[in-house]
């Protein structure tokens, strides 16, 4: 059948379920899953109730999307779509990625310096939130993804070694001895004997959401910048600060849990005024 005239009809719900469904059996992540279904609602916003596709309308909805996102959003969405219709036998309809300019540079009003580390940690201990602050230093001192903070357990933490096994993957996150002092401390203080230690009231782990949004709290108090307070900015500022004490980046990767170097060279990304300044040191420029 031509590409261009084949339609396919399908129930929204049921075949969103389906999809989840799926995604779960692949073992893919829930913040993965999460991300997808959400991607795919914004594709079920756009058919405004017309669920009978084709190819055109693919292409359509690439160019609707736009004026509405940055390219590296409207990539990960088409990523998202693409898999849908790959589920549904409609993989001859996946969209085309835009090409996307590497970013050279990190946004400077991004970058997390240690300082606003600290800051953070301060304003978490003055709001008396012990867990929030112990939370902020793990991710940073770990290099940890906060969706790995339930690996974080009494046990683990007294071998002073986090095993991670998602998505058929395993990887290691190495403690130093001055974390797990602290950690178990952590613990004890607050009567966890074992299991996961970040726990929220109802006793289950902590979550993105969870830790997101007490972290946005802190930006008055911290005086930080709003836009440098998320969660995974603490990733990014152990990546800056192992590979500037070691220049390591292939250790660097191993500890991120990185497969490919080009991933890891983004964590270690420098600002613009950074590179400005080391090429004013080349004494280039004649007086």
């Amino acid at each position: 059948m031509d590409n261009k005239s084949e339609k396919f009809t399908f129930n929204p719900e049921e075949a969103l379920k389906d999809f989840q469904a799926y995604l779960y059996e692949r073992e893919n992540a829930k913040a993965t899953i999460s991300k997808y279904v959400t991607d795919i609602r914004t594709f079920y916003k756009y058919l405004e109730g017309n669920y009978e596709i084709d190819k055109k309308c693919i292409v359509s909805y690439k160019e609707w999307l736009y004026p509405r996102y940055k390219a590296a959003s409207i990539n990960s969405m088409l990523v998202a779509l693409n898999q849908f219709l790959e589920f549904w036998g409609l993989g001859r309809w996946k969209a085309k990625r835009l090409k996307v300019q590497k970013q050279l540079f990190i946004p400077e009003a991004k970058e997390m310096t240690k300082q606003d580390y600290k800051n953070l940690i301060e304003a978490a201990r003055s709001r008396h939130n012990s867990q929030l602050a112990m939370s902020i230093e793990t991710l940073a001192a770990t290099g940890a993804r906060v969706s790995e903070l339930v690996f974080f357990t009494v046990e683990s933490i007294k071998k002073g070694a986090i095993t991670i096994s998602n998505k058929g993957k395993h990887r290691t996150i190495l403690i130093s001895d001055g974390l797990k002092k602290k950690l178990l401390y952590y613990a004890a203080k607050n009567g966890i004997t074992q299991g996961c230690i970040f726990i929220t009231r109802n006793g289950k782990p902590k979550d993105r959401s969870n830790l997101w949004r007490e972290m946005k709290a802190l930006g008055i108090i911290s005086k930080v910048p709003e836009q440098k307070i998320f969660p995974h900015n603490l990733r990014h500022l152990f990546a800056r600060s192992y590979y500037k004490l070691t220049n390591d980046i292939a250790g660097l990767a191993d500890l991120l849990g990185h497969s490919n170097l080009d991933v890891t060279r983004i964590y270690t990304a420098n600002t613009a005024e950074n590179y400005r300044k080391q090429i004013q040191r080349l004494g280039l420029v004649t007086g």
